[in-house]
């Protein structure tokens, strides 16, 4: 049996200014919640949100492969609260009769204030359980969009996002080799960070810099070659 799991909150020193980035502790609230809370003045004071892929394969069901493609828009937040995991186990499996089990998480979140306090946990398991030549993979991309005025990301935005979220349904449930789905996996993740930097360079101006950062974390991957 083995079992990793690693929490890296990230930070990025370009947005140390407007964003505090830090270890988010609470458990998983479901598989994707959202909850705000607002003031009277319709300004979200704090926020949190939780994105949760699971996936589970055992002799009875060999293959099972899930992902999430979620866009977190807070708008102005005085402190918000992100989490995306990905959990991907296999059990009970034989060398003669290998399962594959896959979970993958992309998850957008946009927070905007230049004082915003965000605390991000971005986090990938995968197991194992007495499961012999079984694939076993999770992958957990995280994205934190931080601006100094609210950034409402377009309809051009959103549609190359939903072709993203589109090719990232059929590569979760195709059978190329982990070394290729991780490939291109990372490579739908470079197209989400272009789509997302584009739009923040027209977002409105302010006395912070607004940033695109990637939390990524894989577990379950053979080394590479």
């Amino acid at each position: 049996m083995s079992s990793h799991r690693k929490v890296r909150p990230v930070s990025n020193p370009l947005t140390r200014r407007a964003l505090g980035i830090g270890l988010f502790a609470a458990g998983v609230a479901g598989a994707a919640t959202a909850v705000p809370a607002q003031a009277a003045s319709g300004v979200t004071h704090a926020a949190v949100v939780s994105d949760h892929v699971f996936s589970h394969v055992d002799r009875a069901h060999h293959t099972q492969a899930r992902d999430s493609f979620t866009i977190r828009q807070f708008g102005t937040v005085n402190a918000a609260s992100a989490r995306n995991q990905a959990n991907a186990v296999s059990a009970g499996c034989s060398a003669d009769d290998a399962c594959r089990s896959v979970a993958l998480s992309f998850q957008i979140v946009t927070v905007a204030g230049e004082h915003a306090h965000l605390r991000a946990v971005n986090i990938s398991d995968a197991a194992n359980k007495e499961c012999t030549g079984c694939q076993t993979l999770a992958g957990a991309y995280q994205f934190v969009v931080s601006t100094p005025r609210p950034l409402t990301l377009d309809a051009t935005a959103q549609g190359k996002l939903a072709d993203i979220h589109r090719r990232l349904d059929e590569l979760t449930r195709s059978s190329v080799s982990a070394a290729d789905l991780k490939k291109q996996a990372d490579g739908l993740a470079a197209e989400v960070s272009a789509v997302l930097k584009d739009a923040v360079a027209s977002a409105p101006k302010g006395d912070v810099q607004p940033d695109v950062t990637l939390h990524r974390h894989l577990d379950g991957w053979p080394p590479a070659a």
